[in-house]
């Protein structure tokens, strides 16, 4: 029987295969490799969030991403699983805030450092083929660059070719995120790159280990319970929302019946112990 495998784009999976002290090396060659740079070019990474995971996943958790200080630049990896309506917006939100964490008191504003994030996501975002975008800001005709202090991407896991070629990096170290099974690990280790083959080592030692495969349980679980806890509170509050709307019968009643329909599902989550940032970050979703 085929090794039952964790995946490494579950998020508390890829903060640990990549921020653990041992694995230093893996994560140097990620960020090399994504931001198409040579690997010998980084000098040092400082990790600024540190950990990893909590004894009980059901705690709050967070975001679950890498922030990195590499060469003198703030760096920003996040693995998000699950799309919402807001996210490209959340995106540019948290790239602001670190790019701004970057300006010390007293500082001078031409101290700001250069401020790239990374978005790896299960799931499509653009209308294109191409499984990496990256932006930038630049004048809108003649395309010149008004700095090169912001620089935002996003690499889609669904787009990724699932023929291993050893010669692009880029695309191993996306199809190792991305892999759901034993063979694909087989596969990815047969490439004798020694950083990916590393990589398969490591995921195969958490997925024998007993502990961190019940915290995945545990988050799994958590996540799960939530997308519930969110589908009925909107159904619930639609149904009450509605109700009052209908018996309006006009536009009028209608958008009050929208809004009290929201205000039940504020209530409900706020009832369920979530802070007013993620209740707002939840109200983005636009669950159907």
């Amino acid at each position: 029987m085929a090794r039952d495998i964790l995946k490494a784009k579950l998020d508390i999976i890829f903060k640990k295969l990549f921020s653990d002290k041992n694995n230093e090396d893996l994560l140097t060659d990620l960020i090399a490799s994504l931001l198409d740079i040579p690997v010998n070019s980084i000098e040092q990474i400082e990790i600024k969030n540190t950990e990893i995971l909590p004894e009980d996943i059901s705690q709050k958790v967070g975001r679950m991403d890498l922030k990195l200080k590499v060469d003198g630049r703030l760096v920003n990896i996040e693995m998000q699983i699950n799309p919402h309506s807001g996210f490209k917006d959340r995106v540019l939100y948290y790239w602001s805030k670190l790019y701004c964490e970057g300006l010390g008191s007293g500082d001078k504003y031409t101290d700001l450092k250069q401020t790239v994030s990374i978005s790896i996501l299960n799931f499509n975002l653009f209308d294109c083929p191409e499984f990496h975008s990256v932006f930038k800001v630049k004048e809108d005709k003649r395309e010149e660059l008004l700095t090169d202090k912001l620089a935002i991407h996003f690499f889609e896991l669904k787009k990724i070719n699932k023929k291993v070629n050893q010669n692009d990096r880029m695309e191993l170290w996306l199809q190792l995120i991305n892999a759901e099974t034993e063979e694909e690990l087989t596969m990815l280790n047969e490439t004798n790159v020694p950083e990916i083959k590393k990589a398969v080592r490591v995921i195969r030692e958490m997925s024998d280990d007993d502990r961190i495969r019940e915290l995945v349980w545990q988050r799994e679980k958590d996540m799960h319970d939530r997308a519930t806890e969110l589908w009925d509170a909107k159904r619930e509050g639609r149904a009450e929302g509605r109700a009052e709307g209908r018996a309006e019968g006009r536009a009028e009643g209608r958008a009050e019946g929208q809004a009290k329909e929201r205000d039940i599902l504020i209530k409900k989550l706020r009832k369920s112990g979530m802070t007013d940032e993620r209740i707002n970050e939840i109200l983005s979703l636009g669950v159907d």
